[in-house]
């Protein structure tokens, strides 16, 4: 008796296992009784989150989207105090059109000198001109009277001439030399004149310089002020994309910190299923391949999807590692993008089936 129970039992374990590798040879590489072509998965919906921070530190003073809201983008979500920063921005515009006003003032000055120092300087000419024209008539005067006084001096000692005809020559003579000695200085002071007119010249680019230091001061003061402008904008939060508020980390009259997480959001116009195949299974796909996605909420109502990832390594499931006859076990990650999701019917996670057609020829089938 003992001899026969030893076969029997070894016969009876060897069809068990034989019975238990087919079960798994079906589930995993028959397609789980689905056509030849296509594969069947099954996940949860994910979509990508976005988080939405605040660049500054602030007290919450308005929570306009609350858990569960659809938003667009550029809408407004959350309002920062902005008393302080809003007073910034008034400090500083008064400060850049102060400015604004002294550069214009300085334009309106270097305006006036690049119109009056031409002119100072052709009226200095002129009395230059007109100077040398006094020295050069005081010298024929002079001429004139050196030989009128020289001629009567000669006719006086001759007796041909009075003594007084004589004096009168020699004093017009004198006058004469003092006319020539005053119209020479007249013409050194109009010299001096044209001297001081043609500075303005060096004065109009010294007040180019000013002009230049003033604009960057102001460009800077407007710098200064398109800063606070920007930071009274960021203290307004708006959304950065379109979906819907999964997450609300914080409530009106908190102060957050630059950076901290405020909001979440998804874009429901961009989920994807993320699903496991198993590795005998993972050569039959690729990227690009159509799927249809059955969500457990919308049995009857196929999601078209398409193929977008898929891992490159594979994992096991479960975590622990797997010997040699287990490897039926190891995984891959592949994520299925919706190509729409109407009325947003679908929501991050929502549990659903997938169907991945890797044969073109084959007809679609419901999951399994």
């Amino acid at each position: 008796m003992t001899t026969l129970r030893k076969p029997i039992t070894l016969a009876v374990l060897a069809v068990a296992l034989a019975g238990s590798g087919y079960v798994a040879l079906d589930r995993w590489v028959l397609n789980q009784g689905l056509p030849d072509g296509l594969i069947q998965a099954n996940g949860r919906i994910e979509g990508d989150h976005v988080t939405v921070a605040s660049k500054f530190p602030g007290r919450i003073k308005n929570l306009l989207a609350r858990e569960g809201a659809t938003v667009t983008e550029g809408q407004v979500l959350i309002q920062l105090d902005n008393s302080q920063t809003a007073a910034r921005v008034q400090q500083a515009k008064h400060a850049a059109e102060a400015l604004e006003a002294q550069v214009q003032g300085a334009h309106m000055i270097l305006a006036v000198l690049n119109l009056d120092v031409p002119l100072a300087i052709e009226r200095a000419e002129a009395q230059v001109s007109k100077a040398k024209d006094t020295v050069d008539k005081a010298l024929s005067v002079e001429r004139e009277a050196r030989s009128d006084a020289q001629r009567f001096r000669d006719l006086a000692e001759k007796d041909e001439a009075s003594i007084q005809q004589r004096d009168q020559a020699a004093m017009r003579w004198e006058v004469a030399q003092k006319e020539i000695a005053s119209s020479r200085s007249a013409l050194t002071q109009t010299r001096k004149e044209l001297a001081q007119a043609e500075l303005g010249w060096k004065r109009i680019r010294a007040k180019e310089s000013d002009v230049s230091a003033l604009e960057s001061q102001r460009d800077q003061a407007y710098a200064v002020l398109d800063e606070a402008e920007s930071v009274l904008k960021d203290m307004t939060i708006t959304a950065p994309t379109s979906g819907t508020v999964t997450t609300r980390m914080v409530d009106v009259g908190e102060v957050v910190a630059a950076g901290a997480p405020l909001l979440e959001l998804v874009d429901l116009d961009h989920l994807y299923l993320k699903v496991y195949v198993p590795e005998v299974q993972i050569g039959k796909l690729r990227l690009d391949l159509p799927a249809r996605i059955f969500a457990d909420a919308f049995p009857e109502k196929p999601f078209d999807a398409t193929v977008r990832y898929i891992s490159s390594k594979a994992e096991f499931t479960p975590k622990e590692v797997q010997t040699p006859d287990e490897r039926v076990k190891l995984i891959y990650v592949v994520k299925l993008y919706l190509t729409s999701n109407p009325d947003h019917r679908l929501t991050p996670g929502l549990p659903a089936d997938a169907i991945v057609r890797w044969k073109e020829d084959v007809a679609w089938a419901k999951p399994k």
